[in-house]
C-alpha cells in the first residue's frame, strides 16, 4: 500500500545537516539516547520492517515523516549497518552512557588499591573490546587476532599507567590521585584505537569525491580519521572524569558521606552519568562523520591517481569511524 509520504527521503543519511556542529549534535543525541536499550524486540522488529518496506517503496497507511525518522534511528540503534544483524545489547551506541557511567564511576571510586585498579581497568577494556567488535566495519572486519592484540595491549597500557601514576601520587593531595583513572583511560585509547584499526593504517580507507564516487584507498586519510576518533574519545571521557573529582572531594568532607561512606560509589556514578549524557553526543559531533582532506595531503601515488582520473577534485572524503 502506498501512502502520501514521499519516497524521496534519503534515510541512508542522518536527518540533520552534518555540515554543522549543531546538526551533528542532534544526530548523535538521538543515536546515543539510552532509552533505546529499553525497547522491546517487537518495537525493534517493527522499526526494521518500516525501514525495509520503505526501501522497497512500500509505505504503511498513516506513516508520517517523523514516524519514518523515528523508525530509522531505532533501527540504526540496534542493527548493524553492514550486516543487518541485531547487535549485542551492551555494544550498542545507546548503551554507551549507562555502561560508561557505571564503569567510570567505579574506576574513580575504587582507584586506591592495586586489585581494584586492575579489576576495573580490565572491565573497562573488556567493554571497549565488545563495543569495537559490535560496531566493526563490514568492509574491514576485525579479526580475532587483531581484537585480542588490541584488548591485551590496551588493558596492559591502562593498568601500567594507572599503577605507575598511583605510586607517584601517594605523597600528593587526594584530589590529584582522583585523576589517575582519566590518565589511564586516555593512554588506553591511544593504544587501543590504532591497534583495532591497524588494517586501515596499513592498507588505507576508501576515499571518494563529494558525490560519493570512490577514488581509491589512502593511509593518510586513515591516520587523520584515527587521530580524530582518539581526540573525541579522550574528550568524551574528560568531563565525567574531571568534574566529579572536585565535587566528590568536597562531599567526602561532609558529615553525610562520613556517616554513609557506601553512598560514595552511587553518587559518583550518578555524577559521571550526568556528564556523559551530554559529553558523549557532543564529542562524537566534534568532527564530521564524513571527514575531508585536501588532495595535496594524500600520499604521492594517490595524489597522482586522483589528479589523473579526477583533475577537478580538490578535496576527498572518507568515513572517520566512531
Amino acid at each position: 500500500m502506498t501512502g502520501e509520504l514521499s519516497l524521496n527521503i534519503d534515510i541512508k543519511e542522518p536527518r540533520w545537516d552534518q555540515g554543522t556542529f549543531i546538526g551533528r549534535a542532534k544526530h548523535f543525541f538521538t543515536v546515543t539516547d539510552p532509552r533505546n536499550i529499553l525497547l522491546s524486540n517487537t518495537q525493534l522488529e517493527n522499526a526494521r520492517k518500516i525501514i525495509h518496506d520503505y526501501r522497497l517503496g512500500i509505505i504503511a497507511a498513516g506513516l508520517t515523516e517523523d514516524d519514518l525518522w523515528k523508525a530509522k534511528y531505532i533501527y540504526d540503534s540496534a542493527f548493524h549497518p553492514d550486516t543487518g544483524e541485531k547487535m549485542i545489547l551492551i555494544g550498542r551506541m545507546s548503551a554507551q552512557v549507562p555502561m560508561n557511567m557505571t564503569i567510570t564511576g567505579c574506576m574513580m571510586t575504587f582507584y586506591k588499591t592495586t586489585p581494584a585498579v586492575v579489576f576495573w581497568q580490565w572491565i573497562n577494556q573488556s567493554f571497549n573490546a565488545i563495543v569495537n567488535y559490535t560496531n566493526r566495519s563490514g568492509d574491514a572486519p576485525i579479526t580475532v587476532g587483531q581484537l585480542g592484540t588490541a584488548y591485551v595491549s590496551a588493558t596492559t597500557g591502562a593498568v601500567v599507567t594507572a599503577l605507575g601514576l598511583n605510586s607517584l601520587t601517594k605523597h600528593v593531595t587526594p584530589l590529584i590521585g582522583r585523576f589517575v583513572p582519566f590518565a589511564a583511560v586516555a593512554a588506553a585509547n591511544c593504544i587501543n584505537i590504532p591497534l583495532m584499526r591497524q588494517r586501515e593504517l596499513k592498507h588505507g580507507i576508501p576515499i571518494t569525491d563529494e558525490n560519493g564516487n570512490r577514488l581509491g584507498e589512502s593511509t593518510k586519510a586513515a591516520q587523520q580519521a584515527i587521530v580524530q576518533v582518539i581526540i573525541s574519545r579522550i574528550l568524551m571521557a574528560a568531563p565525567g572524569m574531571a568534574i566529579p573529582p572536585f565535587i566528590m572531594n568536597a562531599l567526602e568532607r561532609k558529615a553525610f558521606l562520613k556517616r554513609f561512606p557506601w553512598m560514595s560509589a552511587p553518587i559518583q556514578v550518578g555524577l559521571v552519568g550526568i556528564c556523559l549524557v551530554f559529553a558523549t553526543p557532543l564529542c562524537c559531533a566534534l568532527f564530521p562523520q564524513k571527514s575531508s582532506m585536501s588532495v595535496s595531503r594524500l600520499e604521492h601515488d594517490i595524489q597522482g591517481k586522483v589528479r589523473k582520473t579526477s583533475p577537478e577534485v580538490e578535496y576527498v572524503y572518507f568515513n572517520k569511524g566512531l
